[in-house]
């Protein structure tokens, strides 16, 4: 009898063995997949290895001269941008205003640029600078040039050979292979106009960029003057998008173009992890007939877990612990943590990171701010009622993630005001990282890629959404001449809202992101897949570095202030090919176009 019990348990031993795991299985979906997260790797550097742009570049003696005319209107607005530019290419340059002061001797600087269309007012300064560039000098004309007298007089020795006082319309911009990440295709133009010079060129100017349509009308181009070298940009757009096409312009000028770069692609969930988003749900019927949440744990977080998998992103996900309007300060802890706790684990399993977004998604703007009918959110009763929903979402999310490092706020709907980002800075330490918006929009929190005066890393988006339209492309390709960077939001709300592509169906819209994720990797296939507290690290090396040049009859040497552990840098060889590197490697991107990694002070390669 003994015998017979023993047999018949061990019968039903698997069976309860299988109801055991399943049990586990369901226990591990309702509250979510452990997770462990080590910090002891963080990025960040400790604040005294850190320095500003503008303190990095403040004992670096100025190798460019940009002469501007604050009485042009074009010129007046396109200074700032183009300050920007070269404060970012780490470019120390002299900044002279001919309105108000005189040109001085540009032959003690390596490269001027010129960021006016009208030289009347330079008159024999023009003809004495083209005489410079003829002995060796660089010159790059950075704005569409008025035909006029002093123009006419010098135009052959920009390379046109032919000229009218007609412009062109430049709808589209095609990108000469070999010249910047991203050619091989054309870029639409939003709200084109008649802003390109209608010239024809000599055989020996070398074309980087035309119209995309037959015209083919130049819009960059190289021309040697007997020792020297002119650079002339003829696309007339001076917007923050188009910075990339002025930094790869620049590079042209000399034997080696050399600036530093963050080498970052941040890719960002909005509102996530949070409660069932709220929307038209109509679409989601349409196409999948279940219901809101069903459709983002069945088929929107697996369609982003296999993006992450196929490219090796990293996810950012910033919280929101509710959608309630209350700005009094008065606070109610979640009750329902189940879909937090599901979806972050598994963010951060993946290698992921969970930042801070709002105890709810009011963003933090005291009673001064009228929104007029740009928005529908409440504004906050005072700094302590910020305080106390700041706190309360702090200690959520430490709460339910308490293993993992949580440095990032991204301000909801991208606004923020002073006070509150001053707030943030002095009474929230932890927070080290801000991600808003790249670009200027009513009541947005515009920044750049930098370390702000406080020590807060300013982590502009540069993208969103899965729509992805014309200005969205120009702008990907520009930044990753520019910066070498990809930072793009997607928010998990897209497929209810109609403004962001509900209509179209999710399956579009995940084609869409699918499509230009393959894009981003496609070009720039060595950009380096970080967390958005990553890319902070990254950007304060960015921020901190400087590259000073040398060059002698075999080589060139970089020398790097400031440098910490490592350092990126777009360099592009004019002249010679590279090659023994010491103090770094290079990778070739494209062209002439190389990406090099610095792991010393000092960088040398050697001439072929």
């Amino acid at each position: 009898m003994f015998k017979k019990r023993t047999f018949k348990f061990t019968l039903i031993l698997p069976v309860f063995l299988i109801l055991v795991v399943l049990a586990v299985g369901l226990l591990i979906e309702r509250n979510g997949i452990s997770y462990y997260s080590d910090t002891s790797d963080s990025y960040y550097l400790s604040d005294n290895q850190v320095k500003t742009k503008a303190e990095a570049l403040a004992n670096v003696s100025a190798t460019n001269l940009l002469i501007y005319d604050s009485s042009n209107e074009t010129s007046a607005s396109a200074i700032d941008n183009f300050k920007q530019i070269f404060e970012d290419m780490k470019v120390a340059t002299t900044y002279v205003d001919i309105a108000n002061e005189t040109v001085p001797d540009f032959t003690t600087f390596d490269t001027v640029v010129i960021l006016t269309p009208d030289l009347e007012p330079l008159g024999e300064v023009a003809l004495r600078l083209m005489e410079w560039v003829e002995s060796g000098g660089n010159v790059m004309f950075a704005m569409t040039l008025q035909k006029d007298d002093v123009v006419s007089i010098i135009e052959h020795k920009l390379g046109v050979v032919n000229s009218s006082y007609t412009y062109a319309e430049v709808a589209e911009v095609s990108i000469k292979n070999g010249f910047m990440l991203g050619a091989g295709q054309d870029y639409n133009i939003d709200e084109p106009f008649e802003s390109a010079w209608a010239v024809e060129l000599d055989d020996n100017a070398e074309v980087y960029l035309t119209t995309g349509d037959d015209s083919k009308i130049p819009l960059v181009w190289e021309y040697d003057l007997g020792s020297g070298r002119v650079v002339v940009d003829n696309f007339g757009i001076y917007v923050k998008a188009m910075r990339g096409f002025y930094s790869a312009s620049y590079s042209l000028l000399g034997d080696v173009g050399v600036y530093p770069v963050i080498n970052s692609a941040a890719f960002t969930l909005d509102d996530f992890p949070s409660p069932v988003p709220s929307g038209d749900a109509k679409y989601i019927t349409r196409d999948y007939q279940m219901t809101v949440s069903d459709f983002y744990t069945n088929v929107w977080w697996p369609n982003m877990v296999s993006l992450a998998d196929k490219y090796g992103i990293k996810y950012t996900g910033v919280i929101i612990e509710n959608y309630e309007d209350d700005t009094t300060g008065s606070t109610e802890r979640q009750s329902d943590s189940s879909r937090f706790t599901y979806f972050g684990n598994m963010l951060l399993q993946m290698g992921g990171e969970i930042g801070y977004h709002g105890y709810n998604h009011q963003p933090l703007m005291l009673s001064d701010t009228d929104y007029g009918d740009a928005f529908s959110y409440n504004t906050w009763t005072s700094d302590t009622a910020i305080e106390k929903s700041l706190d309360e979402l702090m200690d959520f999310t430490e709460n339910l993630f308490p293993t993992s490092e949580h440095s990032v706020y991204v301000p909801p709907s991208n606004i923020l005001s002073a006070e509150s980002r001053a707030l943030l800075a002095k009474d929230y330490p932890n927070i080290k990282v801000i991600a808003s918006n790249y670009f200027s929009e009513e009541f947005v929190y515009e920044q750049e890629f930098e370390v702000a005066d406080d020590g807060i890393i300013e982590e502009p988006r540069i993208t969103s959404g899965a729509i992805i339209d014309d200005y969205t492309k120009l702008t990907m390709v520009s930044e990753l001449n520019m910066h070498y960077v990809s930072h793009h939001f997607v928010h998990p709300d897209d497929p209810l809202d109609v403004d962001r592509g509900a209509k179209l169906g999710w399956a579009q819209l995940y084609k869409n992101l699918s499509k230009q994720m393959s894009w981003l990797y496609k070009t720039a296939p060595s950009i380096r897949n970080m967390t958005e507290s990553q890319m902070g690290g990254a950007i304060q090396r960015f921020s901190s570095i400087t590259v000073e040049k040398e060059e002698t009859d075999d080589s060139y040497q970089f020398n790097l202030g400031n440098f910490v552990d490592e350092a990126y840098l777009m360099v592009r060889f004019n002249s010679n090919k590279p090659g023994d590197v010491t103090g770094g490697s290079l990778e070739h991107l494209t062209g002439n176009l190389y990406l090099l990694h610095a792991t010393s002070s000092t960088v040398t390669i050697a001439k072929k």
